[in-house]
């Protein structure tokens, strides 16, 4: 099927196709009048790919995991993709536990914030009544 084909089946525009092919994520060959061809397994392998772009991995991850994304959804079960899967789950802890840490700060501040007001207005109310 040609990059235009392949867009509409996936509902990716074929610049990110060709992107995909840049990354070395999807593979094309060129017919005789240099228009790009994918096999018919290409529509299957863009979800794939949109898959694991959506759970947050980078190109570069996703390229190691294809050869483990074959047949069905889901991963095969090997050692790298095992292992791949285990460093996701820890950097995503490792994030959410940084954004824990900064939403706290922020809170800290708020509170800060809330009682420097309530401070000010204290003031402004005992200086309206010495007034």
């Amino acid at each position: 099927m040609r990059i235009g084909e392949l867009s509409r089946r996936t509902g990716v525009s074929p610049r990110l196709l060709r992107y995909y092919e840049e990354q070395g994520l999807l593979r094309s060959e060129r017919d005789t009048n240099g228009y790009r061809t994918y096999r018919p397994d290409a529509a299957e392998r863009v979800g794939r790919i949109r898959e694991l772009l959506g759970v947050g991995m980078t190109t570069e991850t996703i390229r190691t995991l294809l050869p483990c994304a074959q047949g069905g959804p889901g991963l095969l079960a090997c050692a790298h993709s095992v292992q791949v899967i285990d460093d996701q789950l820890a950097r995503l802890e490792e994030q959410m536990a940084e954004l824990r840490r900064r939403k706290e700060a922020l809170l800290g501040v708020t509170e800060a914030m809330d009682a420097r007001r309530r401070e000010d207005e204290a003031l402004a109310l005992q200086a309206l009544r010495s007034a």
